[in-house]
């Protein structure tokens, strides 16, 4: 990997974490998300450092290419979000439905009154 790359990758991971950590303190972004993406950052960080990292897992968990390891890391990530992201909204979903029976019942008691 070229030098340019390497600054190139590094350069987009700083403005990332810039950016993640720009969102966290405005409170638009959740801090158990805010991980994840941290998380996301170091491993990208090292592989930039050390590109061996790369072939030796792929050979070692049997990839053919350094490249479907990457996908189907990536299928897996986004998998994992979109299964988390629905738990939000299904708990999301029950908390408004709770909220809606309690604004009537309070609506009925101030119309008895």
């Amino acid at each position: 990997m070229s030098i340019n790359l390497k600054l190139s990758v590094l350069f987009f991971i700083l403005v990332l974490l810039v950016s993640i950590i720009f969102l966290l303190r405005k409170g638009k972004f959740s801090t158990k998300y805010a991980i994840l993406w941290f998380f996301a950052c170091i491993v990208l960080i090292l592989l930039v450092l050390f590109p061996g990292i790369l072939p030796f897992l792929s050979n070692l968990l049997g990839f053919e290419m350094q490249s479907n390891m990457i996908f189907s890391i990536f299928i897996g990530v986004l998998l994992f979000l979109t299964l988390s992201l629905t738990i939000i909204a299904s708990n999301q979903k029950a908390k408004i439905n709770m909220l809606i029976q309690e604004v009537s019942l309070l609506k009925e008691k101030i119309d008895k009154k």
